[in-house]
């Protein structure tokens, strides 16, 4: 016990420490995301990944807590993730390629002799889901890092109730190494977890709490793991099944995740991480009860009902524009969006728009290029007939 929680206070001073480090070289080789029209450092994940890495294996090789084969393997698989993810801050990759490699390093950590094929198939395809949602909800500043750190504790719970003492101190190294890189996330956020920290944060939780249940009862199981990541399952369900319906593509971004919508709702991006980090701790606090035979399985049925409820609700909130907004695609005519207001400074006034003498362009005052020429040159005409009188 005394290891643990010298170990989880070393990865929140080291990841704060090193996070904070990181943040220049991220601006500098242009390792950013783009919010709010403020360029943002993605290298944060970095100093997750190197920090619960280096203590877990410290631990490991000093002998006071050894991980063990199958947790040793969990984390170099979540490792080769995390460097997958920071090939994709860097060089963007398709998401398609970051899909298919942590299904690869899903499929080298599950105990099939404990689970079996058929529920090593799920627990993979599990994973690998829980991986990419919480990428997308990095989304948002601060929202990650809060349910990682929620779900971090929930799950370390369960592994401490199975005596994996080596599980137990890993997630809780994980826990505070994000706690440690949470004040650089907050809102207004000056780093991020990027692919690297996310995808390898969402890896080690899915990985561990299928360690955690593993050759129990299908249905069983299948809720508890449910309940310990219901806000990243919500927020990938709700924004592959708004942008079917929408019409777009699966794999385009856009600002369409949970705390995106609770933004539209009137939240600030503070109560959205308030309203998340709490759903989460309701969810993962659920799953722990249930693990632990304290409730019955019957609780995460509820946990299940208020997630349809979530989708369904949000579901109803706009988030990809109206027509006749700025900067919206007008039917009937490929391409064309409609001016509004007053340009930008250092904008060009489109060619024809008349200004109102308060400086403001006209709406709809747009003319074609060969109507403007012929203007101009029925204007020098009657110049030179007057001058020549």
């Amino acid at each position: 016990m005394l290891y643990g929680i010298a170990a989880a206070t070393a990865s929140f001073l080291l990841a704060a420490l090193l996070a904070a480090l990181l943040r220049v070289p991220g601006l500098r080789l242009g390792v950013v995301d783009r919010r709010r029209q403020r360029p943002v450092p993605l290298l944060g994940g970095v100093a997750v990944v190197l920090v619960t890495g280096a203590v877990a294996w410290a631990g490991d090789r000093a002998g006071v807590v050894p991980l063990g084969s199958g947790v040793g393997r969990l984390l170099v698989a979540g490792a080769a993730v995390a460097a997958l993810g920071l090939a994709a801050d860097v060089w963007r990759l398709r998401r398609r390629w970051l899909v298919a490699g942590t299904a690869v390093a899903a499929a080298c950590v599950v105990p099939y002799e404990v689970t079996g094929p058929v529920a090593g198939v799920c627990a993979v395809g599990w994973i690998t889901l829980v991986a990419a949602a919480f990428r997308g909800l990095d989304h948002a500043d601060g929202v990650a890092g809060t349910v990682g750190v929620v779900t971090a504790f929930g799950v370390g719970a369960c592994a401490a109730a199975e005596l994996m003492d080596g599980l137990a101190v890993l997630l809780s190294v994980l826990a505070a190494a994000l706690a440690g890189f949470l004040p650089h996330n907050r809102h207004p956020a000056r780093s991020a977890l990027g692919a690297c920290g996310s995808l390898f944060a969402g890896f080690l939780l899915a990985g561990a709490a299928v360690f955690t249940r593993p050759g129990r009862e299908p249905w069983a199981d299948a809720g508890v793991l449910f309940a310990l990541a219901a806000v990243a399952c919500v927020d990938a369900v709700l924004v592959l099944l708004a942008r079917r319906l929408a019409g777009r593509p699966a794999l385009r971004g856009g600002p369409d995740h949970l705390a995106h919508r609770l933004r539209k709702l009137g939240l600030t991006p503070q109560g959205a991480v308030v309203v998340l980090g709490a759903a989460s701790f309701c969810s993962v606090l659920v799953g722990v009860l249930v693990h632990t035979g304290r409730v019955g399985e019957a609780a995460v049925l509820g946990v299940a009902v208020c997630a349809v409820a979530a989708v369904a609700g949000l579901l109803r909130v706009r988030v990809y524009g109206v027509p006749g907004r700025a900067g919206a695609r007008v039917p009937g005519r490929a391409g064309a969006r409609v001016p509004v207001g007053r340009p930008r400074e250092g904008s060009q006034r489109p060619l024809g728009a008349t200004a109102s003498p308060g400086g403001a362009s006209s709406r709809g005052m747009i003319f074609p290029v060969r109507q403007a020429r012929r203007s101009e040159k029925e204007q020098v005409s009657a110049a030179l007939r007057v001058r020549n009188g």
